[in-house]
């Protein structure tokens, strides 16, 4: 019987009565007035276990296991598609199960799904509804409703969410649970509605190291089979855990087929080498998906960047290569990044994977390709000139034809801007240069190989150098100027010697030396006869190299050529003091200082600053020619030639010895030792090793 509200009970208690407004669900009860007590007797809560088992073969990864560990509540693993998220995930998650008694939660939200559409978030919240043991009958209607009972279920739960392939913030917001939950999120997108309006943490997923990719493969297809080949696959695959993935499934299954065959495919075909009729199977599907929601604007600079030229890309070239304006390349390239597409290193300097530049340059149309490919060129070529009169003013400049239109070169005016620019730039104008000879553009081939002149000496690049004389040669002969032909065959022939390749050097010298005597072009006979000198200089003849230097020397005198005058009035100085005669070759180095002086060229007189130091030294002045040798590096230092600042040190070791002074000669000796061996100067590395050793 119900008793009135108010009435007395026997014993004296009162009447409660609760006024049950809402359903209960499981353990949850919502409630309109409660007057008195409430006490509830629901099931037990549902521990849902929905993790996948994590990949046996996974491998490496520590930083990033720890990572996750130390991380927040929400975590975002973004990375290129293939490069081993949803393994990451999966590891870490099945190895810290134990810290989440009260449940997984596991969802695919196909944000790149190859077989079908993004999941909606409302299909996702009645997922983890029914896995928490809501019944049918007992689900509220309408998402914000539904994901509110979600988050009450779990509020006071140890749980772990795991939201992988999400393709937009807002994909996931609504499964975000709150309380004692930890969620890991992966996606192909930066997601940075999560970071900025949850605070979650940003981990980025970065390719394999070739260890960690070599022992993947190992573990797929045994030591056994982990032979050259497999190293090219290794290198191939460029650290994509997919792509790995991929080889190593197909090669276990056809082990009659050797490994060099699956390397050649790829080295061959790239990308396309890991293509297949399952979607799931195929690299190029699981890229085409990372690209579906590019803009036009953005889906054009991902094809015309995946065909640029070098390892990576600066925003300016960039802009060059694709005629757009510095903000809104910065702001599509952003939109590349955020699609794990592009990484962005220091410098605002842009890479893409090569399976991705791959895929990106066959989605490119061959025309506008070749329009952005003559842009980017004109960027580097007439940068690099500007930066190479910098660095030599006292050069005479080449005429350049004027950019394509779109392009903006930069203008640099400071040695040390250039000498930056042309370190950050140095493979991308190797690799410009390659692609100029490929297109027949070969104006562009000859002049960016003048254009690198003073920073591969000062630098010494020799080996690119010689490399770069050689198609600038070929370039030179297709255009059919003669005057650019044997400019060629000069700096071919300076590029030889330096490489102590002195028959074919001298070779090269003599061809446009007879030439130019033809001609009677004498400034070209004089630079000739110079470039001669210096390779009978390197060869050990100083008498063969006089008699050349001499002869440039009274021809630049003649022309008034001031600055080339000093320089080769060095050379004079340094041939006759190396015959003996020090009185006479102190005096040409005084006249060349003068010059060098009036014409504020530093290098020059860094040149001089060893001549006299030889001289000072051969007469027993060792302090003296320690002061010079000193003033030498400092000049030489000061302009960032490293490589006749190894040189420099190795004769100054000379003078200590002679001191006494060991503890400097060794000092000096070790320093050039790793300049001649990080320059793979290998015969003075040698000599220096036995110098050290009987210091020693």
């Amino acid at each position: 019987m119900e008793a009135p509200e108010g009435s007395s009970l026997p014993g004296g208690g009162q009447v409660v009565r609760s006024e049950l407004v809402a359903t209960s669900v499981g353990r949850v009860v919502q409630v309109g007035v409660v007057h008195g007590g409430l006490h509830l007797h629901g099931p037990p809560a549902v521990v849902p276990r929905q993790l996948p088992a994590a990949s046996d073969r996974f491998v490496a990864r520590t930083a990033e296991l720890a990572e996750l560990d130390a991380a927040g509540a929400t975590v975002v693993i973004g990375g290129a598609g293939g490069i081993g998220k949803t393994w990451l995930a999966l590891t870490w998650a099945n190895r810290r199960v134990g810290r989440f008694p009260d449940g997984q939660l596991f969802v695919d939200l196909h944000g790149f799904s190859p077989v079908e559409g993004p999941m909606a978030p409302a299909v996702a919240v009645r997922g983890f509804l029914d896995a928490l043991g809501v019944e049918a009958g007992r689900v509220p209607d309408g998402l914000a409703a539904q994901a509110a009972l979600y988050r009450s279920l779990v509020a006071d739960r140890r749980m772990l969410v795991v939201l992988d392939n999400a393709a937009t913030t807002g994909q996931v917001e609504q499964l975000l649970p709150g309380g004692r939950s930890v969620v890991v999120v992966t996606s192909r997108e930066r997601l940075a509605g999560l970071i900025s309006r949850y605070g979650a943490h940003a981990l980025r997923l970065e390719p394999l190291d070739d260890n960690a990719a070599w022992a993947l493969l190992a573990k797929r297809l045994g030591r056994g089979r982990m032979t050259a080949a497999a190293t090219e696959l290794v290198a191939l695959c460029g650290g994509s855990a997919l792509a790995l993935s991929l080889v190593a499934a197909r090669a276990q299954g056809q082990p009659q087929v050797p490994l060099t065959e699956f390397a050649a495919e790829l080295r061959e075909f790239g990308v396309d080498a890991l293509d297949d009729d399952d979607p799931t199977a195929s690299l190029p599907a699981v890229l085409s998906l990372s690209v579906r929601g590019l803009s036009d604007s953005a889906l054009r600079v991902f094809s015309l960047v995946g065909a640029a030229p070098g390892p990576d890309i600066s925003l300016q070239a960039a802009a060059a290569l694709t005629a757009l304006p510095l903000p809104r390349i910065r702001a599509v390239l952003r939109a590349l990044e955020d699609a794990s597409l592009l990484t962005r290193h220091p410098d605002s300097r842009y890479s893409m994977h090569d399976l991705i530049r791959g895929y990106a340059t066959a989605t490119a149309r061959p025309d506008e390709t070749t329009e952005a490919l003559r842009r980017v060129v004109d960027f580097y070529l007439h940068t690099a000139h500007s930066a190479d009169v910098c660095l030599s003013p006292h050069r005479a400049p080449i005429e350049l034809d004027p950019p394509a239109p779109g392009c903006l070169p930069l203008q640099l005016t400071d040695q040390t801007a250039a000498l930056d620019w042309f370190e950050a730039e140095h493979p991308c104008l190797l690799a410009a240069v390659r692609v100029a000879a490929d297109h027949g553009w070969h104006k562009a081939v000859w002049r960016l190989a003048w254009s690198l002149n003073t920073f591969h000496y000062r630098r010494g690049h020799l080996h690119d150098h010689l490399a770069l004389w050689r198609s600038g040669l070929a370039a030179a002969e297709q255009l059919g100027d003669p005057a650019i032909e044997i400019h060629a065959h000069r700096q071919l022939g300076r590029a030889c010697t330096r490489m102590r390749r002195f028959d074919e050097g001298l070779t090269h010298l003599r061809q446009a030396l007879t030439r130019l005597e033809q001609a009677d072009d004498r400034a070209g006979m004089a630079y000739t006869h110079q470039a001669i000198a210096s390779a009978w200089a390197q060869r050990g003849d100083d008498h063969q190299a006089l008699e050349h230097a001499t002869q440039a020397l009274h021809l630049f005198r003649a022309l008034g050529i001031a600055t080339w005058e000093a320089i080769t009035l060095t050379m004079v100085g340094d041939h006759t003091a190396r015959l003996g005669d020090h009185d006479q070759a102190r005096t040409q180095y005084q006249a060349a200082l003068a010059l060098y002086r009036e014409h504020n060229n530093p290098s020059g007189e860094a040149d001089i600053r060893c001549g006299l130091a030889y001289i000072a030294h051969h007469t027993g002045n060792h302090t003296e020619a320690v002061d010079h040798y000193q003033r030498a590096l400092t000049l030489y230092r000061s302009l960032g030639d490293t490589y006749d600042i190894g040189p420099i040190l190795d004769k100054l070791g000379d003078p200590y010895l002679a001191l006494g002074e060991t503890d400097q000669a060794r000092t000096v000796w070790r320093e050039a030792l790793a300049l001649y061996e990080n320059q793979g100067r290998t015969e003075d590395a040698q000599r220096l090793h036995h110098q050290l050793d009987a210091l020693a």
